[in-house]
């Protein structure tokens, strides 16, 4: 056990990642040696950052709880510090349920974790961090919690209602990466279409781009998490002007079926959706467009998924995750809609997506074939770089694997040409 070392494990989404790297530098600051996500847990104190947005992320963070007790147990651990989203949700239950964490945080209080180790949150550093990610990319969160109240999420019970980072902060963070030789900025909220509205009473995120975009040193902007109802429009002549905003929209949009989308009360029609598709391709001729979808939502029958189904093979989505809804407590679904799909039916309907968009995204990733592209080189591995295009976010999206033709530098830029194509994969040689 490593005294004055403070090992922090960060599940869930970037969001969570960002609330991480922020705490890891007050930690810094109070003059612990800090590790984010090691392989193996040998500090005096350990805090796991949960999430608490579906069964399966709560799942996999009381996992970890458990298994970290259990480390406690055999006295190779002293204290379990438990904070973020679930614990900001179930702390009374959990408190109850973990006896071997010892204390639960929720996703804001770090000034109680800081004063319970002896020390004081320190205000000058709130925006500042320890970069979890390789050093040429980081995520900026430019909001916190939501105002929509889909009738499936969680999120507004956890974070409450939505908060905009002032513009000003925002530039800052990114000046300061900027300096330090971050090159891509992804940005995300839980909803980055109305960030600005509790600030001046208007969407600012198209003039926030726009000046971040200016800043020396910013190479890549990714926008991430955009709401369809009330889409900012204003942010399209931006993407498509600015060299260094990349062609890219992270935008959920969950259904098709009118009857769904009324039911999980997203304020939003499919001509409308259909619409906002159309003008987003018009505008950005080669976006390329991320979303989720769900399956099995309460009242979606046989129908309704093929409506589904037929939806995504018209629009041919370049980018697409998708999940089976599990009813969350306290949401307007799980207290007023019968979770009516079975769990066999909604497996299959899920199995049945993603392989139709595997043969959709093999489709396009063969028409980039000849095509020379801007890389970024994340990482070197034994038989190839493994870089990733503007369309490509961190993590959920494909990457190119590029030969070892030439002598390539993580972090930088690269020209290449592919060569071939998997669904989720480009191969690659440096021009």
């Amino acid at each position: 056990m490593k005294r004055n070392r403070i090992d922090v494990i960060s599940l869930g989404c970037s969001k969570n990642l960002v609330d991480s790297e922020q705490l890891m530098r007050q930690f810094q600051a109070a003059g612990y040696e800090i590790r984010h996500n090691p392989s193996r847990v040998d500090a005096e104190t350990v805090v796991v950052n949960t999430c608490g947005f579906i069964a399966d992320a709560q799942q996999e963070s009381i996992d970890m709880i458990l298994q970290l007790g259990e480390t406690k147990r055999q006295g190779h651990l002293r204290n379990l510090f438990v904070m973020g989203c679930l614990a900001e949700r179930f702390r009374a239950e959990l408190t109850q349920e973990l006896p071997e964490v010892d204390h639960f945080y929720g996703k804001f209080d770090w000034k109680g974790m800081l004063a319970d180790l002896g020390h004081a949150y320190r205000d000058d550093l709130a925006d500042q961090r320890v970069l979890t990610t390789p050093s040429h990319y980081a995520y900026i969160k430019i909001s916190e919690g939501c105002n929509r109240f889909c009738a499936f999420c969680a999120i507004p019970l956890i974070t409450g209602r939505h908060q905009s980072v002032p513009p000003q902060r925002v530039l800052q963070q990114v000046r300061h990466l900027a300096s330090v030789g971050v090159k891509e900025f992804n940005v995300i909220a839980q909803d980055l279409s109305s960030y600005g509205l509790d600030l001046e009473g208007h969407m600012m995120l198209p003039q926030l781009i726009d000046e971040m975009a200016d800043i020396p040193g910013v190479e890549w902007i990714r926008l991430h998490y955009a709401y369809p109802t009330q889409f900012p429009y204003d942010i399209l002549p931006v993407m498509a002007s600015r060299d260094n905003v990349c062609s890219y929209l992270d935008i959920a949009l969950q259904h098709i079926s009118d009857k769904v989308l009324t039911n999980m009360r997203r304020h939003i029609t499919r001509q409308q959706t259909l619409e906002l598709i159309d003008r987003l391709r018009r505008e950005v001729p080669d976006i390329h467009l991320r979303t989720t979808l769900m399956v099995g939502f309460p009242g979606e029958g046989e129908q309704e998924f093929e409506e589904l189904m037929q939806f995504v093979r018209d629009t041919r989505f370049e980018r697409m995750g998708a999940f089976a809804y599990s009813e969350e407590a306290g949401t307007f679904a799980a207290q007023h809609l019968a979770d009516d799909v079975p769990q066999q039916v909604k497996q299959e309907r899920l199995q049945q997506l993603m392989d139709l968009q595997e043969s959709i995204s093999m489709d396009i990733q063969q028409a980039k074939v000849g095509q020379q592209l801007r890389v970024i080189v994340d990482r070197e591995d034994k038989d190839y770089y493994v870089g990733r295009t503007q369309w490509d976010s961190p993590e959920v999206d494909p990457e190119v694997l590029i030969t070892r033709d030439k002598c390539l530098t993580v972090g930088d830029f690269t020209q290449v040409r592919v060569t071939s194509a998997l669904p989720f994969e480009l191969l690659a040689t440096p021009v």
